[in-house]
């Protein structure tokens, strides 16, 4: 089969990453978490500027200074920051928080945005986000757009805060989940929005397993369709 480029768009807590991580595997394609850029982007700033770090005018400057890179390690994917593994660091809510602020600024989404579409120029990629099929990847063979209910999103985003030892506070995680929804949708620069041409997929009462299989059959008519 003819490789091709798969972009994976939806809302926070859908499980984009998993699923792309396994679509990955299962075809043997480069994975490529665009929201652990940002957030990448969300810790430098932070580290160096504190409150500023959500300033254009501060976050503009030191753009330059940011070399994202990914590992692999025997817990997965990690993302490394300058060549620290900064995994761990980039992965809470409250990094998760200013990467969605951050990711408003023009500058900083051209920035990635360049990175992002020369990994993608010999194809044989999975690559999730919020603007993959629109603005990244427009061309993009197969465009995926994954949602589920707030509800559905919060819950699962409690558990994964619970597991890292946190102790959120139910209300607290779904006003986050609806913020975050907010902000994503009504940026003024590449707002979360589905492709015309992506296939929808609402996982708010489906398995993994259940996602995976519709996806993969979906993934292998698209890239036959491709030969």
């Amino acid at each position: 089969m003819k490789p091709i480029i798969v972009a994976i768009d939806g809302y926070s807590s859908c499980g984009k990453s998993t699923i792309a991580k396994a679509l990955a595997k299962y075809a043997g394609y480069t994975y490529v978490d665009t929201g652990a850029m940002y957030r990448a982007v969300a810790l430098y700033a932070f580290r160096l500027l504190g409150d500023e770090a959500i300033r254009r005018e501060a976050v503009i400057p030191i753009l330059t200074n940011i070399h994202i890179g990914f590992i692999q390690t025997k817990e997965g994917q990690h993302v490394t920051l300058n060549g620290e593994d900064v995994e761990a660091y980039i992965r809470t809510l409250e990094i998760g928080n200013l990467a969605s602020q951050i990711s408003t600024i023009k500058e900083v989404r051209a920035f990635l945005v360049a990175q992002q579409q020369a990994m993608g120029k010999k194809k044989g990629i999975v690559m999730d986000g919020r603007d993959i099929g629109t603005v990244v990847f427009p061309h993009a063979e197969l465009k995926l757009f994954l949602t589920a209910s707030p509800e559905v999103r919060a819950g699962r985003r409690f558990k994964e805060l619970e597991a890292k030892g946190e102790k959120p506070v139910w209300e607290d995680v779904l006003a986050d989940v609806n913020d975050r929804d907010y902000r994503d949708t009504h940026r003024a620069e590449s707002p979360l929005r589905q492709a015309e041409d992506a296939v929808v997929v609402d996982n708010s009462n489906m398995t993994r397993d259940e996602q995976m299989a519709y996806i993969i059959n979906v993934f292998k008519g698209r890239s036959q369709s491709e030969l």
